[in-house]
């Protein structure tokens, strides 16, 4: 049942195959089974439930309020949810509980999705690995899945565990380990899609302005896109269909003239153009994702695709440049975080500059402290156009090879999401946050500062028995055509569904559970 798509689970609910409460019921029994991935930091039991029992009641009278009437998902936790903790995986702001719901938040409910939990990530969405949360780091699933298991070292799964990326770990893993349908995570500089890739579920970057940001605690306002975490490309299509749209407040949303985000069927490759930059053959690029990348390539070429080589030139220096407005942005947007508003206070207030600075001291980590100095060093009056201005030039410059490379006749691109599959927790942690997420976002982050779609579609197992994914960067707004094609690259690869060691070993449902689930699956 928790292994269906959104586009099944829809269906059965409609036909009476299977109730809301069920399935709600069901994955809240999930998430506690699976706790040690420690994947939710809030779990919404009783409004969950309420919300089923209310959809339940449409869909038997026949008046459904849209595709995921019904449905479960659950929501990074530096999404604004009314009455409901926000964190940010942060001490700063536990206890605080928001007025209002994110714009993407509220259309989810406006349709009916039931809302199971919040997800753990890293503190403020800075990091790479999901590794720096107040909460404790979350472990990926595929870590407890038959594939890995079977290839460890060890019998103990709790001593060589894999990270499950980030920033938006939380929400991959919920995704992965079957307790949630779908989730929202955020993307700056790859957050959706670096823990997609890990966790090997479909995850999307969607065109900067095609979703709200309002509600969506920000990072890197210029870069900030909410993302869409699902089991499919047509789960993903699904929901970007229900997100996407103008929201008066937020001033940076377009309205798009094609609203239609289903995905056709009768879809020709051989009308498409791929491309591959030959600059993303980066330095640490693991071999299996070399091949996966050139095994991808050439069966779009078998296919009838064109596929040919492009180069980006200033790719190299995106890293750079991503760092020093990141840093910005990110101390313009935690000086609010002063102990007078909302969130942490100190109890030294023996004035004012004390109060900042202990309160500052003691809600944020290291990481967020150092982001923080580093931002307000750039942006010194000194440092201003040496740094800053510098670095929105270079931007311009890498959007500007993006744009070339598309008008070139080029449709999509394909290159490699991460460098590898994901690392052991014990080996990640020996490198700091800055190094980490300098290494993992350098196939994503481009994206970002240009504005362009993304999406990661996971490709095969490694020899190790985890996730490598690939990803498809499109055209501006052009987020269904990215789709399009991504359906037809993941129908082809046949990437195998999660099966758990535990539950390979120890289930044993009778005779009406399994009749069950198979006409559920049919």
């Amino acid at each position: 049942m928790l292994g269906l798509t959104i586009k099944e689970v829809s269906v059965a609910l409609r036909e009476g195959r299977l109730s809301a409460t069920e399935l709600c019921r069901k994955c809240l029994n999930r998430i506690k089974k699976t706790h040690y991935l420690n994947s939710y930091i809030t779990v919404t039991e009783e409004l969950a439930m309420k919300q089923a029992q209310e959809a339940e009641h449409r869909l038997l009278q026949g008046k459904p309020l849209g595709p995921l009437d019904g449905v479960p998902f659950s929501v990074k936790d530096n999404f604004c949810t009314e009455n409901i903790e926000t964190t940010c995986a942060s001490h700063m702001l536990r206890g605080y509980c928001p007025p209002f719901n994110a714009t993407v938040v509220q259309k989810l409910l406006d349709q009916g999705a039931v809302l199971v939990g919040k997800n753990n990530l890293d503190e403020f969405a800075m990091g790479s690995g999901s590794t720096d949360s107040v909460f404790g780091p979350v472990r990926n699933p595929w870590s407890y899945a038959v594939p890995y298991r079977e290839q460890s070292q060890t019998q103990d799964p709790d001593s060589d565990w894999v990270i499950a990326g980030g920033s938006s770990g939380g929400s991959a893993a919920a995704v992965a380990s079957l307790s949630s349908f779908m989730a929202l995570g955020s993307d700056t500089g790859g957050s959706t899609r670096n823990p997609g890739s890990l966790c090997g579920v479909v995850a999307l970057k969607p065109t900067y302005g095609l979703l709200s940001r309002h509600g969506l605690i920000p990072l890197v306002n210029s870069m900030d896109v909410p993302g869409i975490i699902t089991r499919s490309v047509c789960d993903v299509a699904t929901v970007l269909g229900v997100l996407q749209g103008r929201d008066e407040k937020d001033s940076t949303t377009v309205q798009t003239p094609n609203a239609a985000t289903s995905l056709p069927e009768d879809f020709d490759v051989r009308d498409i153009c791929v491309g591959i930059p030959k600059e993303y053959h980066a330095p640490g690029l693991s071999a299996e994702t070399l091949s996966q990348w050139g095994r991808v390539a050439a069966m779009f070429e078998r296919a009838g695709a064109r596929v040919r080589e492009v180069s980006l030139p200033h790719t190299q220096r995106s890293i750079v440049c991503y760092y020093v407005l990141c840093c910005a942005e990110v101390a313009s947007n935690m000086a609010r975080f002063d102990g007078l508003q909302y969130g942490h206070r100190s109890t030294v207030d023996s004035s004012t500059e004390a109060l900042y600075a202990t309160t500052r001291h003691e809600g944020f980590n290291s990481v967020v402290r150092s982001r923080v100095l580093s931002g307000n060093y750039f942006l010194l009056k000194q440092n201003y156009h040496r740094y800053f201005v510098k670095a929105q030039q270079i931007r311009r410059l890498i959007a500007e090879d993006f744009r070339r490379v598309f008008q070139s006749g080029v449709d999509v691109l394909l290159t490699p999401t991460t460098l590898s599959d994901a690392a052991r927790y014990s080996d990640f942690i020996q490198e700091d946050n800055r190094t980490r997420s300098a290494q993992e976002d350098i196939f994503t982050q481009p994206v970002n500062m240009a504005g362009l779609p993304a999406v990661t579609v996971p490709t095969a197992l490694s020899s190790r028995g985890l996730p490598v994914g690939l990803q498809l960067i499109g055209q501006s707004f052009q987020d269904v055509k990215l789709l399009t094609v991504a359906y037809w690259m993941e129908q082809q690869l046949g990437f195998p569904a999660i099966r758990f060691h535990d539950d390979a070993a120890t289930r044993k449902m009778d005779g009406h559970e399994q009749e069950r689930e198979c006409k559920l699956g049919s």
